[in-house]
């Protein structure tokens, strides 16, 4: 029921005693103020050593892809043909045959003297002591194959077809 005259004795609040769940409340309202206010109110400046700017050094995630970029293996490009593209038969390139057991051959200019070394054992099932390579000004490039004690130079290129 409402009244029009005003009982202010029945309107005043009465103080409550206090209770676990308004001690509980009043806790987290200074929780929140402090987490608003933040933890340092005051901001120490840093402190600069050089006039350069390093960017940080961040965290690098290894890479892992949805779906292959490629879909089959890439062919490798100097293989044991590509390699060697033919011996040479002149005149100074007899003459290490005949005199110091080594074969002369243009080679691929990517190849390296390992690779010339497994292609010629490949090829002609021969083993070498020791690769030597130039380049010619002509920009292609030629290796010098001693073969080892085992074998001679005159029966593998015989056997090539040089001779």
């Amino acid at each position: 029921r409402f009244c029009c005259c005003l009982d202010l004795e029945h309107m005043a609040s009465k103080p409550k005693p206090p209770t676990a769940g308004a001690a509980a409340k009043a806790k987290a309202v200074k929780a929140k103020k402090a987490v608003q206010k933040g933890a340092r109110t005051t901001l120490k400046k840093k402190v600069r050593t050089s006039v350069h700017f390093h960017r940080p050094k961040t965290l690098k995630k290894s890479r892992k892809p949805k779906y292959q970029r490629r879909s089959a293996p890439r062919r490798t490009k100097l293989d044991q043909y590509t390699i060697i593209k033919h011996p040479l038969t002149t005149e100074s390139a007899m003459k290490k045959i005949e005199d110091n057991n080594t074969l002369v051959f243009l080679v691929d200019t990517r190849a390296n003297k390992p690779k010339i070394k497994m292609a010629v054992k490949s090829l002609y099932d021969i083993q070498v002591s020791k690769v030597n390579t130039l380049i010619r000004p002509d920009g292609q490039k030629k290796a010098y194959v001693r073969l080892s004690h085992d074998y001679d130079a005159l029966d593998i290129a015989n056997k090539i077809g040089i001779i």
